[in-house]
């Protein structure tokens, strides 16, 4: 292999590993993906403006207003997690033998061997729903809040 080929082919790899890296991180802002009960009770606060719950928590998933115009959002969130494992196991032998008996070459050979793998996968549902009601100056009138795992 001429070193030329060799450079373009690892100059290659490091540009798709890269680019594959670079994609992770516009998938969801990290506010969004971050929100927990915990976030909630410690950011949000009566009397707070809407740009610093939207700062906070990020957009909600629902926006309404009653009749005198003042407006609820409504945050609700669903994260599932998943986790896994496995182990396995492998068991092996053999043995060999050979020797002359007269004339005759013998050789002798055993061997055996045993595999187990087995694994386990649990899924858990969490939800969290925040309510934050304004007054009719845009400022936080009361929240709620609900969070649920199973």
């Amino acid at each position: 292999m001429t070193r030329h080929r060799l450079l373009t082919m690892l100059l290659g790899s490091a540009i798709v590993l890269a680019c594959g890296c670079a994609h992770h991180g516009d998938l969801h802002s990290t506010r969004e993906r971050e929100m927990t009960l915990g976030v909630v009770q410690k950011e949000i606060r009566v009397g707070m403006s809407q740009v610093d719950v939207a700062a906070a928590l990020g957009s909600p998933n629902i926006v309404s207003r009653d009749r005198e115009g003042r407006e609820a959002w409504i945050y609700d969130k669903v994260a599932t997690e998943v986790s896994y494992s496995d182990s396995s196991g492998n068991v092996s032998g053999s043995a060999t033998g050979g020797g002359l008996a007269g004339d005759t070459l013998l050789i002798g050979m055993i061997g055996g061997g045993y595999g187990r793998k087995k694994g386990g996968a649990a899924t858990t549902q969490k939800t969290l729903t925040v309510i934050i009601r304004f007054d009719a100056d845009a400022k936080v009138e009361s929240f709620s809040y609900h969070s649920s795992k199973f």
